[in-house]
């Protein structure tokens, strides 16, 4: 599985009693993703409930395969362990590791040694702010990239640190967060590694949502955390490609010159590449968007 597939990855509380109707596609059509999580979005009183929901969808997924990629997110490492043990946990593509950081990812990282889900760790925590703390961090995952679906950014946790929420009117960009997220992703997209963008929290602002998430693939940030249902198509429709973009990207990886002027633009095969790639990959898989041409006169 690739990160781009992702899309918008629905954040769903463990103690939900209809998770087999949304991993079976029938709740959310459009739905590409979606994490079951049993951490910050529970109470612990309600824990014995969402473990034990969990159980059932996995015992139902036995008999009926999800069509939408599942993963979970556990408390903590003991409760990763005791999930390890359920009949049928081979039924979801991975983990969500929460709070990850130098000191927190060894244990997770043990107690999955003999397993091959994917896993998608969250910098959540003060860590983040540390460039030392981040590549020790991202030496840790490297033994195990291949395991590294992406990595996800908690931008609500990391403004907890700070003691902020961010902004109803301005998109995380313009806050306390938009040094972190091109910190972050200069600290692993450079070493090969996916990362998801922080959740949009205010569900009912679906323009500024869609500005974000330009800004996002901006940042190469081309997956992204979904609190609320509604945000899945403007997250996913945002991710089409332009005709024109498109047009660009399969140039520069079918020409061999060394650089080139396309539609007033520098082409150079060697350093755009990669994003050219990406271009054609989101593609396939989100669609073209259709070019809006201006009326004459």
């Amino acid at each position: 599985m690739d990160a781009l597939e992702l899309g918008a990855t629905l954040y769903v509380p463990g103690t939900r009693t209809d998770l087999f109707d949304i991993v079976a596609g029938r709740r959310h059509p459009g739905l590409r993703s979606a994490v079951i999580c049993l951490e910050d979005s529970i109470r612990p009183a309600d824990v014995p409930l969402a473990l034990t929901n969990l159980a059932s969808l996995l015992q139902r997924l036995g008999e009926e395969p999800a069509t939408v990629p599942v993963f979970i997110r556990p408390r903590d490492e003991r409760m990763l362990g005791h999930m390890l043990g359920f009949p049928g946990i081979e039924a979801i593509q991975g983990f969500v590791v929460p709070k990850a950081t130098a000191e927190s990812l060894p244990p997770y990282l043990r107690a999955l040694a003999s397993d091959t889900h994917l896993l998608m760790p969250t910098l959540e925590t003060r860590e983040a702010f540390d460039p030392a703390e981040l590549g020790r961090v991202r030496e840790q995952l490297l033994a195990i990239k291949e395991r590294v679906l992406c990595i996800r950014i908690g931008g609500n946790d990391l403004l907890h640190t700070i003691g902020a929420r961010r902004s109803a009117i301005r998109t995380a960009y313009e806050g306390p967060l938009g040094g972190t997220i091109a910190a972050l992703v200069t600290a692993f997209a450079p070493f090969g590694f996916a990362l998801s963008a922080p959740v949009f929290e205010h569900f009912d602002s679906p323009d500024l949502l869609l500005e974000e998430v330009e800004r996002d693939i901006e940042h190469g940030l081309l997956t992204k955390t979904a609190i609320h249902p509604c945000q899945i198509d403007v997250i996913q429709s945002a991710y089409r490609v332009g005709a024109s973009e498109l047009a660009e990207a399969r140039e520069i990886l079918g020409n061999d010159r060394g650089v080139f002027a396309l539609n007033g633009s520098m082409c150079e095969p060697a350093t755009h590449g990669r994003w050219a790639e990406s271009v054609v990959k989101r593609a396939s898989i989100y669609g073209v968007r259709p070019e809006v041409v201006a009326a004459a006169g």
